[in-house]
């Protein structure tokens, strides 16, 4: 009887195949999926409203491991000649040398340096170095909990969330405005910018050892 139930144990064993083993969770490198994902910001504008714009044209990468989350870094890309507020002739004026002088400098730039412990809901602040202008400034950015990672249908491994952030355009010498009948400026000096961020891990070159 004993024989017969090692046996029995032998044959489900060999046709079950081999033990699946939880997924490594070591740091991983993802890119922005851009066709996922976008970097938008908005400013006041004439003190009553605001103007929302984009970036069209971005990219970035994001080392993640979900056992060590404050090891996160990330660097982040816009081009800005990309600006679009839906409006041609206030995207050209954005270009030119009174805000961004895309010509100049045609990129801004984030690079992160460290995570600041998460708050209750998760969220934590990644500090970092940003250029705009040709002037690097710290900033903290607010982070969302990193959702996943997941597998999609198509067979890639994602991860995503979404990260605020406020500046002065001031400290970057983003001074252009005029002043209203009230004292209020044209075009206010914070901007609010949001990323939500879908990325891509990033797959091991084929040819690589080749």
């Amino acid at each position: 009887m004993t024989r017969t139930l090692s046996l029995i144990l032998l044959v489900a064993t060999v046709l079950a195949g081999p033990i699946l083993m939880p997924a490594s969770t070591s740091a991983q490198t993802y890119t922005f999926d851009t066709s996922h994902s976008q970097v938008g910001f908005k400013v006041r504008h004439n003190v009553i409203s605001w103007v929302h714009g984009r970036f069209n044209s971005f990219e970035g990468t994001v080392t993640y491991d979900p056992a060590k989350p404050k090891s996160l870094s990330a660097n982040v890309t816009l081009q800005i000649a990309s600006v679009d507020t839906e409006n041609a002739k206030r995207d050209d004026h954005l270009r030119s040398a009174d805000f961004f002088a895309a010509e100049e400098f045609p990129t801004a730039t984030f690079v992160s340096k460290k995570v600041t412990k998460a708050d209750k809901d998760g969220t934590f602040q990644l500090i970092g170095d940003l250029t705009i202008k040709g002037v690097t400034k710290e900033v903290s950015m607010a982070v969302e909990p990193i959702a996943g990672p997941i597998n999609d249908p198509w067979g890639n491994t994602k991860i995503g969330t979404t990260a605020t952030l406020t500046i002065n355009r001031q400290d970057f010498g983003i001074s252009w405005s005029k002043v209203m009948d009230n004292g209020g400026l044209a075009v206010g000096d914070e901007v609010h910018l949001l990323l939500e961020l879908e990325l891509n891990q990033t797959k091991p070159d084929a040819d690589a050892d080749k």
